[in-house]
């Protein structure tokens, strides 16, 4: 049994099964297109948000290190990322990665956690997106009725219509065509950046060097009324989570790490894209490498503007210019976040369908989500399924306590990635790789430790949620995806090939 649970599909399997007309994606993709998704999915939230509330409640100044941080656990990932890309360039990525190296059963599990991660972030956003909308509606002397604009509306039912209307149309533009997709993400890409480097230009002329002292705060207990959430580190080892300190960073780092959220996404789009040996690596390395230096430019000037104490955790940009007296900033950068978020929504949503597709198309999943559209070469049915029900997701359910399972997701997935490229490397040395992750196995080790030390100091309740999703993906496996998965059948066919008497044989 265990032989069937870890059978290998072999790269040139993968690739050979994109070339069949009813389930061949369109390769429209360039490097620069798929840089642009990379900065697109990447740059939000997590810039708009998160960099107050850490700087308040984790690591003061340095926050500007816990984004450093951050972006080097990233940077080996994509690394990892890069090569398996290059090498195996069909939709899917680390489910597709897996399946190569660790196997069936490892490839479902991932491919189940990327559903769960993309899903989750994608209505994650969404709900931030609406609430930025909201308040430049609230700007503008508008105001949406209570029950369409949140979950606690009158009589106690509330959906956030604002949240499920773009998911829907984002679900359309995403049916309608790659190309389109990335000339949208194109457009607003560069409004979010020009938002990102006004923020930068023009705070670093408020800067006050007395708010930077101390730099490190010195660790201090957590203010009286409130708490973190134990990490399962702390249960393990007694490792309470500091809030400054060089301990403060680290912490910090687990936190802020939500930001990089996505950048992953991009590996998905690997067949899709005209030349992946050589673009891959380039905008999976080149996107991280864009945002990791806006973050830390962002996060130096913020905390530069105002001292740490006194960041607002719900919009710490804005209200930064509004404490130095230039409130219009504040307006354009509410804006610049709405805008900018739609892009994020996007690149999440074409991630996971693009995993579900691929896993349709091995058989894990029904096969009719593996069909494309005749005219718009998109997997459209799997797309317009997850469109609908991350709509009503992001109407109808509260998600602040889940968003940490993108968390643990995501890390999750790079840890898999990076013992892939252990395993392909030694079981498959012949095959051609256009990117080879260097100082092998140095690099994967690193980047299994640092995510696996990221994915430790995120609270318990998270890792009992992500068992859960998991047990129920074991579940679905052998129930379903077990006995329907093509390469079972096609290794049941050979077998029965190879019994079935030949012409002359005797009994």
């Amino acid at each position: 049994m265990s032989s069937t649970l870890f059978r290998t599909k072999k790269v040139e399997q993968s690739i050979l099964d994109t070339e069949e007309p009813e389930h061949a994606l369109k390769k429209s993709l360039s490097a620069l297109d798929l840089t642009v998704f990379g900065v697109g999915v990447i740059i939000g939230t997590g810039i708009f948000v998160l960099t107050g509330t850490v700087a308040k409640n984790n690591a003061g100044p340095s926050v500007a290190l816990a984004f450093a941080a951050a972006g080097v656990v990233c940077a080996l990932a994509a690394l990892c990322y890069a090569e398996f890309a290059s090498t195996v360039p069909v939709a899917g990525s680390a489910y597709t990665f897996s399946y190569a190296s660790l196997g069936e059963l490892p490839a479902w599990i991932i491919g189940w956690d990327l559903v769960l991660e993309f899903a989750l972030g994608t209505a994650v956003v969404a709900v931030g997106w609406s609430g930025y909308i909201q308040s430049l509606m609230d700007n503008a002397g508008w105001e949406m009725p209570a029950a369409l604009g949140s979950r606690e509306g009158a009589d106690g039912f509330g959906f956030d219509i604002l949240a499920a209307a773009l998911v829907l149309v984002l679900t359309g533009i995403l049916v309608l065509g790659m190309k389109l997709s990335a000339r949208i993400t194109t457009l607003v890409v560069a409004i979010k950046v020009t938002v990102v480097l006004v923020v930068i230009i023009a705070g670093a002329f408020f800067i006050k060097g007395d708010n930077y002292d101390p730099f490190i705060p010195k660790p201090q207990d957590v203010p009286p009324g409130e708490s973190l959430q134990a990490p399962l580190i702390q249960l393990l080892f007694g490792w309470a989570p500091s809030n400054f300190g060089v301990m403060g960073i680290f912490t910090a780092a687990s936190v802020v790490f939500f930001a990089f959220i996505g950048f992953d996404v991009v590996a998905t789009a690997a067949e899709e894209t005209r030349n992946p040996q050589r673009d891959m690596p380039r905008g999976i390395l080149g996107s991280l490498l864009i945002c990791t230096t806006l973050y830390v430019a962002v996060s130096i000037v913020v905390t530069g503007m105002q001292h740490y104490s006194q960041l607002s955790v719900d919009a710490p940009l804005a209200d930064a210019f509004k404490a130095t007296g230039h409130p219009w900033y504040a307006g354009f950068i509410s804006f610049g976040a709405a805008v900018g978020l739609t892009t994020v929504c996007m690149i999440l949503l074409l991630g996971q369908t693009r995993v579900f597709f691929a896993m349709s198309r091995d058989g894990l999943l029904p096969r009719f989500f593996s069909h494309v559209h005749p005219r718009f070469k998109t997997p459209h049915r799997p797309t317009i399924l997850l469109g609908v029900v991350i709509a009503i997701l992001a109407g109808f359910t509260p998600l602040n306590e889940l968003a940490a399972l993108v968390n643990i997701g995501t890390l999750f997935a790079f840890v898999v990635v990076a013992i892939g490229v252990l395993i392909l490397r030694r079981t498959r040395p012949d095959l051609h790789r256009a990117f080879r992750t260097p100082w092998v196995p140095l690099i994967p080790i690193l980047s299994v430790c640092a995510s696996l030390w990221l994915m430790l100091n995120l609270p318990a309740e998270t890792w009992v949620r992500f068992g859960i999703w998991m047990a129920a993906g074991f579940l679905v496996y052998f129930l379903y995806g077990r006995s329907h998965s093509r390469l079972g059948r096609q290794a049941e066919t050979t077998v029965g090939d190879v019994m079935k008497p030949k012409p002359g044989d005797t009994e």
